[in-house]
């Protein structure tokens, strides 16, 4: 009888994502990082990422700057290459997940169907869905990036919070007011729901 050959023979011999879990002494996860422009979700991931590698956890962040300046560096702002964006941004977020890396990702991801197909993609049970509700009053005086200025003077179009919705997750893992909360204050509370599921015991 003729031997049928596998395809994807390749997949037969990696190493699986338990094997790298144990490796690392960590479990991969998804902390995934919405909000407004300018709440302080990068701010917050940072500072998140510089306290669990000081507890010897492998970290990697996934933001706008990174990504739409290279990968997704071919996309708009239209509402196709936005969800195109995501969509990238969660296939890529799953490699690393599945390698047992924590994975930060700050994005505005302004609706609920985006961010449920990020999560279906990634794994609901590996998606942490963690809120920055600042209020738009406090991102837009901020305006750390001079954005909402031009998007008050209508030189951006579609600007999430002036000229397009931004939809408030309906049921986050953490939500954080950082007009309110100190970086400190925000990472401590991330660090209490992050850690109990990323540490398993170290040989």
């Amino acid at each position: 009888m003729e031997e049928t050959n596998h395809i994807y023979p390749i997949f037969d011999k990696m190493l699986g994502r338990s094997d790298k879990e144990a490796l690392l002494g960590q479990r991969g996860i998804m902390i995934w990082f919405t909000g407004l422009s300018g709440s302080g979700k990068s701010t917050v991931a940072i500072a998140l990422e510089r306290e669990l590698q000081k507890r010897g956890l492998l970290c990697r962040i996934l933001d706008g700057d990174n990504i739409r300046s290279g990968i997704n560096n071919n996309l708009g702002f239209s509402a196709e290459d936005r969800v195109e964006n995501i969509r990238r941004i969660a296939e890529i977020g799953k490699l690393f997940v599945d390698t047992g890396i924590i994975t930060l990702a700050a994005f505005i991801s302004p609706n609920n169907d985006i961010r449920e197909m990020a999560a279906r993609i990634i794994d609901k049970e590996d998606f942490m869905e963690i809120y920055v509700s600042t209020p738009l009053e406090e991102c837009e005086r901020r305006d750390v990036k001079g954005l909402y200025a031009k998007a008050r003077r209508g030189e951006i179009r579609n600007f999430t919070g002036i000229s397009a919705p931004f939809e408030a997750p309906e049921h986050p893992a953490l939500s954080l007011d950082t007009s309110v909360l100190s970086v400190e204050e925000s990472v401590n509370q991330l660090l209490a729901l992050i850690l109990p599921k990323v540490t398993i015991n170290r040989k």
